[in-house]
C-alpha cells in the first residue's frame, strides 16, 4: 500500500470513527464521566483527522501514468485545378 492510499484509508477510519462517536454521545445512559471523556478522545481524533488532511493538501498530484495527447496543427495545402 502506497503512502497516499494509507493517508486515505486513515482519514476515513477517523472519520467514520467520530461518526460513530457522536452517535455514542447521543445516548442518555452515559455518565458524565464518560461523556467527558468519550469528548476528549473525540477532540485528539479530530486534531489527528486536521493533521491527515493538512498532508494529504500538501501532498503534490502525481504526474499521469502517460502524458496527456496533444494535437499538432496539420500543414494544409490549396491545390487549384485549371
Amino acid at each position: 500500500m502506497t503512502q497516499p492510499e494509507a493517508l486515505d484509508q486513515n482519514i476515513r477510519a477517523l472519520q467514520e470513527w467520530l461518526r460513530a462517536a457522536w452517535v455514542q454521545l447521543g445516548d442518555p445512559s452515559l455518565t458524565a464521566f464518560s461523556r467527558r471523556e468519550l469528548r476528549n478522545q473525540m477532540k485528539q481524533c479530530t486534531a489527528d483527522l486536521r493533521m491527515h488532511l493538512q498532508a494529504v493538501s500538501e501532498r503534490r498530484p502525481e504526474p499521469p501514468a502517460t502524458p496527456p495527447k496533444t494535437f499538432a496543427k496539420p500543414a494544409l495545402r490549396l491545390l487549384a485545378w485549371s
